[in-house]
């Protein structure tokens, strides 16, 4: 790569929160002029025992009209008790209020691909990733389309 004088490459591990944020801001300041709506919002959604340690939670972002589910935990003692189910529909909530018009999510095959069609996602693409593992991605409509 032939780098303009004065500049250098840098890898970096564990990247601060302020540099992704700058990055991400400024792909957003160049996608903003071709989305009709290009608001953005980071956001996360948690379950606190009385200690406030997190025993489940979700992280999400909002753009372009989509809600991005991009990690879901459920503590193993708490699974099965509706926690996983209630923070789906809190973030799918939030997203329709935003204005969104659609969700995805991704998930591996070890994980929960049998878990998100019960909410109405349906997978559009998969992936072997990594060898021996499925990776399924998976959307949903969460308003009605227009016309």
């Amino acid at each position: 790569m032939d780098l303009p004088q004065g500049c250098r490459l840098s890898i970096e591990k564990n990247p601060s929160w302020a540099n992704r944020e700058f990055i991400d801001e400024r792909l957003g300041d160049y996608n903003a002029p071709f989305l009709a709506d290009h608001r953005y919002d980071y956001f996360g959604i948690f379950v606190r025992d009385d200690a406030g340690a997190i025993r489940a939670g979700l992280i999400g972002h909002l753009y372009a009209g989509w809600l991005f589910i991009n990690v879901l935990w459920v503590d193993a003692g708490l699974r099965r008790g509706g926690i996983g189910s209630g923070l789906i529909a809190e973030a799918e909530r939030r997203a329709v209020a935003f204005g969104c018009h659609s969700a995805y999510v991704d998930t591996f095959s070890f994980q929960g691909p049998e878990f998100y069609p019960k909410f109405g996602y349906t997978v559009f693409g998969t992936l072997d990733y990594p060898p021996d593992v499925k990776r399924f991605f998976l959307k949903k409509r969460l308003i009605a389309e227009e016309g």
